[in-house]
């Protein structure tokens, strides 16, 4: 059963598409792993230019708490020491660069 549905839009430096890209062929077995084990279903991500997309389902019932979970997983840390130092801020008004959730306005299933 999915609890929550996440969208997520970052943006992407533009000498680091092609290294996200090619990064994301071929994910980590354990980043996967992890990601399940998080109680995430249905991920994906999607690229035009600079903007990427994501989206995932939420199926489990502590969201924070397996997201700590994931942050404190050492693969996943090694994973992100690659990933995220190709965003930029999304926005002058972003915290950080990285993904920013999105607000739900429709959804049909």
């Amino acid at each position: 059963m999915v609890n929550r549905r996440f969208g997520q839009i970052g943006r992407l430096k533009k000498e680091k598409i092609d290294e996200y890209v090619k990064l994301h062929a071929d994910v980590w077995p354990d980043v996967k792993k992890m990601i399940t084990e998080c109680n995430l279903q249905n991920y994906s991500i999607f690229i035009r230019d600079d903007l990427v997309f994501s989206y995932f389902e939420y199926t489990g019932e502590n969201y924070d708490a397996d997201m700590k979970k994931m942050a404190a997983d050492e693969t996943t840390q090694k994973w992100w020491g690659y990933t995220r130092p190709c965003f930029e801020k999304y926005n002058a008004d972003s915290a950080e660069a990285f993904y920013e959730d999105m607000e739900t306005i429709f959804y049909m299933a």
